[in-house]
């Protein structure tokens, strides 16, 4: 079987996920891709190979599994998705000893679940409303490129997010969030780390309980 020739790319994603890097970086870690996407997780000389010289910012944009490889995970998240997609077609149309209807009726029910899939997602899009998740694993790219713990701000993060949804997704001054990446980007400079009930700049890890979890959730609310 041929080599995949092309991978999902979500330019506002890209774009987003590589705002803090210079243009030839940007260009290094394109290339990266392209050969991790061809040649599978790289090797350290792989990666130096391309980028010249150690470059700590493109580096972070990769994870280093145990056997010391090192790959981007959004796309080999993408790949694998691709992948199994394309399998369960090929599937369908090897699959002889399914009567041709059923064979329609498997084909059908897999497009319900595509389609449904992408009326779900053009929804959201509609509604410009992120799940939590994505508006973590947002943030969480963000306060990677500032080279900062995420975890302290994690907190004051969701207690944010179910403001804006309890507000309607409204900021604070009761206005619409069109862009909500924007905004998060806007909010995030003011947003306090919480680190063991108290703000400070150490880098201990959080632990909070309950009764403190709801103080916070209602002071934010109030801001």
């Amino acid at each position: 079987m041929s080599k995949d020739p092309a991978f999902l790319f979500y330019s506002s994603d890209f774009l987003t996920g590589t705002m803090f890097l210079t243009n030839e970086q940007i260009g290094i870690f394109i290339r990266l891709l392209c050969v991790q996407h061809q040649k599978g997780r790289l090797r350290e000389k792989d990666m130096l190979k391309i980028c010249k010289t150690y470059d700590e910012d493109v580096f972070e944009m990769f994870t280093k599994d145990d056997e010391n490889l090192f790959y981007n995970e959004r796309l080999e998240a993408e790949v694998n998705k691709r992948k199994a997609y394309s399998e369960s077609r090929r599937n369908n149309r090897k699959n002889k000893t399914t009567p041709l209807k059923n064979t329609s009726l498997t084909y059908v029910k897999h497009m319900e679940n595509e389609n449904e899939n992408v009326i779900i997602n053009r929804n959201r899009n509609k509604s410009n409303i992120p799940t939590e998740e994505e508006f973590l694993e947002y943030a969480t790219v963000i306060y990677k490129q500032l080279k900062k713990d995420f975890e302290p701000f994690k907190f004051p993060l969701l207690a944010k997010y179910t403001t804006w949804i309890d507000n309607g997704w409204k900021n604070g001054h009761n206005k619409p969030i069109k862009n909500w990446k924007n905004t998060l980007n806007n909010t995030i400079p003011h947003i306090k780390g919480i680190y063991n009930g108290t703000k400070n700049n150490t880098n201990t890890k959080s632990k909070y309980s309950t009764d403190f979890k709801e103080f916070i959730n209602e002071k934010i609310r109030s801001d």
